[in-house]
């Protein structure tokens, strides 16, 4: 697919049209599209510096950019208040690389949180429903009353990934989720993402190096080459390109 191409239809969630960002001189986005469809994980390749972050962080409203629009759930990002924007994030989970545990509270106290910050009600059974189920998700309903500290890296991980699930979000992004981790705890966290992906039916944005999270956890792969998409392809066909830019990443 070319980099200008985008698919619009029901099923879309997150389209990034001509998404323009720089830094005084310094181009990161340069008329970059980008479309994300129901129940797809599209992980995002590039050199380190190119704009990955960047990406992800105007899509959820940290960053404003230059120009171009950024829609989520036919809703314009850059449109939005501060209260219309956090309705939007209610429905979007993000998976930060450092996972962002509060090291000063349990398990259950880190999952609670984000459901005590939103508006919406909820009595104590159903919130210990909720963070029960989410630790289920990810295998670790042992660990609800332990400290962050108490965990291993891929531990950490999984609990920050329960945290993300805990309000079902539509849409995940992932940054970096299997940086820093042994190569069977990568595995594990790559398979429980496509775990959640199929039982939920969420769809993603990964942020990756990680050449084995990039064949196994995107649908498809994003390469961000000079600021734009520069080719939006399966990891199948990338891997026989002969685009010299492609060939890069992808050279065996």
């Amino acid at each position: 697919m070319k980099n200008n191409e985008t698919q619009i239809s029901a099923s879309t969630l997150l389209t990034v049209n001509d998404l323009c960002k720089s830094f005084g001189d310094l181009v990161v986005l340069d008329h970059f599209n980008l479309t994300l469809q129901k129940n797809q994980n599209i992980v995002v390749l590039g050199k380190s510096g190119s704009g990955k972050s960047v990406l992800i962080k105007c899509i959820i409203g940290l960053l404003k950019p230059d120009s171009g629009h950024i829609t989520v759930f036919e809703k314009e990002i850059t449109s939005l208040n501060s209260d219309e924007l956090d309705k939007i994030r209610k429905s979007i989970g993000f998976l930060f690389q450092s996972n962002a545990l509060y090291d000063s509270m349990t398990v259950r106290e880190n999952l609670e949180f984000p459901l005590r910050r939103h508006s919406q009600k909820r009595n104590e059974s159903e919130v210990e429903k909720m963070v029960v189920q989410a630790l289920e998700d990810v295998g670790l309903k042992h660990t609800i009353d332990m400290m962050p500290e108490e965990l291993s890296g891929g531990m950490r991980k999984r609990i920050a990934l329960a945290r993300t699930l805990i309000l079902k979000p539509s849409i995940i992004l992932y940054d970096e989720p299997t940086t820093g981790l042994d190569p069977i705890t990568a595995r594990e966290i790559i398979e429980l993402m496509n775990t959640i992906k199929r039982k939920y039916g969420t769809s993603a944005l990964v942020i990756s190096h990680d050449m084995n999270c990039i064949r196994n956890a995107g649908d498809l792969i994003a390469l961000l080459w000079d600021g734009k998409c520069h080719v939006l392809d399966t990891y199948e066909h990338l891997l026989k390109s002969e685009d010299p830019v492609v060939r890069n990443f992808f050279a065996n």
